[in-house]
């Protein structure tokens, strides 16, 4: 306060989890937003030693969204429906089992349908359940989970369609983002959560639609890079043991985190 900030601790009974940060210019005689989303904290150390994706963008609507949310949690306000952004405890679970939903019906009509998933947890019930039937109706699931993972891959019947892999390495893995194939029209989505109870439901979060074509893109890309990698992947069995990816000799090593820190490096 003495420097001019003012300083807000959120909703009382919920956790504010999400990243974001809003930029409001006069600009021609006209308010712009510039908004920032994030995975990750605004923290200079984990900065440096976790994965993470942040997001700049002036678009109006996402702009709209973040202004209203920053207004729900500096005042007692309602809420007015978002445009474009997930939120929690209030969208967030839905829009994801929705999604999931989706996916299924796609697989019932006979489509490709396919799901992949990067977070740090996975322990939610509902999302669990969602992900069996699922795999049930056909749908390949890819859950790339750094932590704790509650659900049982493998499991005939119930969840044979479904792969479970952590990336251990230099970097601690700290992206949440969520792949839905929808019918040849993929949906990219990152979020500041992960798929607990107290993130959906018990704690402010945001998730953000990547709409241009060429960051959704590469987020795919990264994402099956994820799935490609043979030095520092570990699978998770049925019996909830990991056992880390065999490489043959005659394969090429493939390392996410090497690879990516090679292209940023070239990049920047």
């Amino acid at each position: 306060h003495q420097s001019a900030f003012h300083v807000v601790y959120g909703i009382v009974g919920y956790k504010t989890h999400a990243k974001m940060l809003l930029v409001l210019r006069r600009e021609n005689n006209k308010l712009r937003h510039y908004i920032h989303l994030g995975t990750g904290n605004y923290h200079r150390s984990t900065s440096r030693i976790y994965t993470d994706y942040g997001f700049l963008t002036a678009d109006k609507q996402i702009g709209e969204d973040v202004s209203n949310l920053f207004v729900q949690l500096t005042s007692l306000g309602k809420i007015p429906k978002m445009h474009k952004l997930l939120h929690a405890p209030f969208t967030l679970h839905d829009g994801l089992l929705k999604r999931i939903n989706r996916e299924i019906a796609h697989a019932e009509a006979g489509k490709p349908a396919h799901i992949i998933i990067k977070v740090n947890a996975l322990v939610e019930p509902e999302m669990i359940q969602a992900f069996y039937r699922a795999s049930m109706a056909g749908v390949k699931v890819d859950l790339i989970i750094r932590g704790i993972c509650c659900l049982k891959p493998g499991v005939k019947g119930l969840s044979e369609n479904i792969e479970v892999r952590s990336i251990i390495g230099r970097f601690l893995e700290h992206t949440r983002v969520f792949y839905f194939a929808n019918d040849d029209e993929p949906e990219v989505w990152a979020a500041s959560a992960d798929m607990m109870k107290r993130n959906l439901l018990r704690r402010v979060e945001t998730c953000f639609p990547l709409d241009h074509k060429k960051l959704r893109q590469q987020v795919i890309d990264d994402l099956n890079l994820y799935l490609s990698d043979n030095t520092q992947a570990w699978i998770l069995s049925e019996n909830g043991r990991y056992q880390r990816v065999e490489r043959p000799e005659d394969v090429e090593p493939i390392s996410a985190q090497t690879t990516l820190l090679t292209s940023l490096a070239k990049t920047f």
